[in-house]
């Protein structure tokens, strides 16, 4: 007991620098989101705009699997400093992007691209190195009531961050929304700098820089054909074809040069572990039916329910609570009673529930009745975010720590990649359908063209019989994006049932002071 509580005592005096490192990488695409309407106002090239995005999150994923691993071989310090200094000069970049110190607004926009990728490539080692350091210091047994912690913290962050952007966008340059990362990153490194002590590495093993390169070659090939699939070119182009195959080739030749690797980027046997294969199938379906999904919430509540956009991220409230207070709890059970196979089937049907039940929003749902239904989405993401990453850790050696949780948060990522590809797809070919239904194939045209560019303000120009069939056709989609989402989350609970408990590392409040730490099994 003593020794948990002196443990407890070193996690608590670190876990707000880790918790600010955490919050720096979930606020910046929310607040950037909320602020890109001003950017390209004042930057121009609207054909470019939607690369600010693509660039993050290419930076993001490609470097993720990287960062577990290099934290693995040669100490995770130092690497989660590089992280973010990275990512914090890349924020800096970002504000100063198109400003007269880089000869001004021309090529702004490219400039900003640019930045973004920078900043990805140090967010990429945020979250990861958030995760493994936690796992460092804290046995699985214990590390459930910390993860829910960081859960809750992820909630609030995630509802912060649209109020955030939408205070820098009415009230601040909208530079603001890349300068405020500064100051977190700041008090964030001082803390890590001076409380964080973990065990130094010596590593001598040369990087698998053979595997690093083909899976970011892959990486790039996939998250270009999620992003530009169906929209910049058809998915027959020769565009999209050719991306595809590079990442079938990529990937192939991945595979082979980890089979040899003395350190391989992403250690393929641990792919024989049932759990770790598991768990990464169903973070990888929970980021695509989840994520692609939800990414279409803040347009039903602005355009259909007219809610402002600072308010549509308080409108998300109930979901984010929801997940926060289920975190908790499961983080509490788990260290409690060790157990923890269930949680992710709960989630896996209360997020089908929540699912199913968006599906049936139309223009007369109120937005209290869509608070409750995202609720219970938000019982369901409590059970499985959190959860489904301790079994990762927990199905791995403590060498393979890091990059467990960096391919957890991998496969996630491209499984959100491919559900707003995808999901984007069916809005946009749904919209369109019913647009003509209603208006006829020239008017439905105009009508889908623009549909990016619609607010509140266009909305109330509009005459009111083509305001209405709109807003009927929007309704329509986006609830027929969440009917799609249920055909992948009822693999989730599914699969989960396939999980095998084994028990957690470390000593616990059931476990005689003895015990032997058990060896993950195989399989």
């Amino acid at each position: 007991m003593a020794e948990a509580a002196g443990r407890r005592r070193e996690v608590m005096v670190v876990l707000p620098g880790l918790m600010l490192a955490m919050v720096l990488a979930l606020l910046d695409n929310m607040i950037v989101g909320t602020a890109m309407p001003r950017i390209v106002r004042e930057l121009g090239d609207l054909t470019h705009f939607s690369w600010v995005v693509t660039a993050y999150v290419l930076g993001t994923t490609v470097s993720t699997p990287i960062w577990g691993k290099i934290g693995d071989l040669y100490g995770r310090k130092n690497i989660f400093i590089i992280s973010i200094v990275i990512f914090m000069i890349g924020s800096a970049l970002c504000g100063m992007a198109g400003s007269s110190l880089f000869g001004g607004a021309e090529g702004g926009m490219m400039e900003l691209i640019v930045f973004r990728a920078i900043q990805g490539l140090g967010a990429g080692g945020l979250m990861v190195n958030v995760m493994a350091i936690i796992g460092d210091l804290v046995p699985p047994r214990e590390r459930g009531q910390y993860q829910g912690i960081m859960a809750a913290i992820m909630s609030l962050a995630m509802i912060a961050g649209p109020l955030v952007g939408g205070f820098i966008t009415d009230h601040l340059d909208w530079r603001w929304a890349f300068y405020v990362n500064l100051p977190i990153g700041a008090v964030a490194l001082v803390l890590i700098v001076a409380r964080l002590h973990l065990p130094k590495h010596h590593n001598r093993v040369r990087i698998d820089w053979l595997g690093a390169i083909l899976l970011s070659l892959g990486i790039t090939a996939l998250v270009l054909i999620t992003t530009w699939g169906g929209t910049e070119y058809t998915w027959g182009s020769w565009q999209i074809l050719t991306l595809a195959a590079v990442a079938v080739v990529t990937l192939a030749l991945f595979v082979l040069a980890e089979r040899r690797a003395a350190e391989p980027v992403m250690p393929l046997q641990l792919f024989a572990n049932r759990n770790f294969t598991l768990i990464s199938l169903i973070g990888f379906l929970l980021g695509f039916a989840m994520f692609g999904a939800i990414n279409f919430l803040p347009l039903f509540q602005q355009l259909v329910q007219g809610a402002s956009a600072t308010n549509s991220g308080l409108l998300l409230l109930p979901m984010m609570g929801a997940s926060m207070v289920v975190s908790l709890f499961v983080g509490r059970a788990i260290t409690t009673t060790g157990k923890y196979k269930v949680y992710p089937v709960i989630g896996g049907v209360g997020m089908i529930v929540g699912m199913w039940l968006l599906s049936t929003m139309d223009v007369t749902t109120p937005a209290w009745v869509t608070g409750v239904y995202i609720a219970v989405l938000g019982l369901g993401m409590g059970f499985l975010m959190q959860t489904t990453l301790l079994i990762a850790q927990n199905s791995v050696e403590q060498r393979d720590l890091g990059v467990a949780s960096s391919t957890s948060t991998f496969f996630r990522s491209i499984g959100g990649s491919f559900g707003i590809s995808l999901f984007g797809a069916i809005f946009n070919n749904q919209f369109l359908s019913e647009l003509t239904g209603r208006f006829g194939p020239q008017v439905a045209g105009k009508l889908a063209k623009g549909g990016s560019q619609i607010d509140a303000a266009t909305l109330a120009r509009m005459p009111a019989q083509q305001r209405t069939g709109l807003l009927e056709s929007l309704a329509v989609s986006i609830s027929g994006v969440f009917w799609w989402a249920i055909a992948f989350a009822v693999a989730v609970p599914v699969l989960a049932a396939f999980i095998k408990e084994i028990p957690l590392r470390g000593a616990g409040p059931a476990e005689p002071a003895d015990s032997k730490t058990p060896t993950p099994a195989a399989g």
